[in-house]
């Protein structure tokens, strides 16, 4: 994982991040928009507490409708150094977060691996989630073994057409589908602990789309083939018209009753138990972060100067 000659994720762009930024937007330092106690992820995840959210600025992908566009296209946050990266992750554990939730993580993963060694040293020892849109390769997936203890990726697209239109990833598919194979192969099964919390696995989010249910369908058709009950499915309904969503016809109105539904009901059929569904008034802009760097910077006493 070089990033002199940057091929972390499957767009491989060859920059010398140093001196450059690649399609992801990212340089030689990891840039975080947010630090936060968030309590809208599943269930197993969020504790009493909330998941222990870090959102890096960035994305390999480039989704029309993303709700983080302001970090993920726009690059908003700091760039922190590793061992404020560290010192990041242990502030997350002190507030007593269920877990530490790396958000869009991909293109820092060298800079996250260090900042993880650095915050063991000093007896951080929360699981680490690894909440990412899926369209990762296999070797980066790989390098993770022994710091991710949860995979939490997204399965957007079953048809190229979609995943070029939506997101400019026509290979989305067979490149995410790759990328999930090797998370379960490096977690096993789902793992709960005695308070329903996920102490190990894979747990596939699904953004039903308007439009899309067919695909979405599809989508899940493969999941069971593939997994079967190994896995946990989240089918999200929070779908809102956002950022350059409304230049796009079937993405300009929310999601239907009956499209989201009929979706639940095919899951059901398959015989799919282990999903999470979501309620309709979860699509609003509410549940959107504010990314204003809570968290980021460290706070010093007033005679010294901030330092990142």
């Amino acid at each position: 994982m070089d990033l002199r000659d940057c091929t972390l994720c499957p767009r491989r762009c060859h920059v010398d991040r140093r001196w450059e930024r690649g399609y992801c937007g990212a340089g030689e330092r990891a840039r975080v928009a947010l630090v936060s106690l968030h309590p809208w992820e599943e269930p197993c995840l969020t504790g009493t507490r909330g998941a222990g959210t870090v959102f890096f600025s960035g994305c390999s992908l480039r989704c029309c409708y993303c709700q983080n566009h302001e970090i993920s296209h726009g690059g908003k946050g700091m760039e922190v150094s590793d061992e404020r990266l560290a010192e990041i992750f242990l502030e997350q554990q002190e507030r007593g977060a269920a877990n530490l939730d790396l958000v869009t993580p991909s293109h820092y993963v060298p800079q996250i691996l260090h900042g993880l060694e650095l915050a063991r040293e000093r007896g951080f020892s929360l699981p680490v989630v690894y909440n990412s849109s899926g369209y990762e390769t296999v070797e980066t997936v790989t390098a993770l073994r022994g710091y991710v203890d949860i995979f939490l990726p997204d399965l957007k697209y079953k048809q190229e057409k979609s995943a070029l239109e939506y997101s400019k990833a026509p290979d989305y598919f067979a490149v995410a589908s790759r990328a999930i194979r090797r998370m379960v192969d490096e977690t096993g099964p789902v793992a709960m602990d005695g308070e329903g919390r996920m102490k190990r696995g894979v747990l596939v989010r699904h953004l039903v789309l308007p439009g899309s249910r067919h695909e979405s369908m599809e989508l899940l058709d493969w999941l069971w083939q593939e997994f079967g009950d190994a896995i946990y499915i989240s089918l999200m309904n929070q779908y809102t018209p956002m950022h350059r969503a409304g230049e796009y016809k079937n993405l300009k109105r929310r999601l239907t009753t009956f499209e989201y539904e009929s979706v639940v009901e095919h899951a059901l059929s398959l015989g799919i138990r282990n999903c999470y569904v979501q309620e309709r008034r979860s699509a609003s802009r509410e549940y959107v972060p504010e990314f204003d760097g809570s968290g980021v910077r460290k706070i010093l006493p007033a005679s010294r100067p901030d330092l990142l």
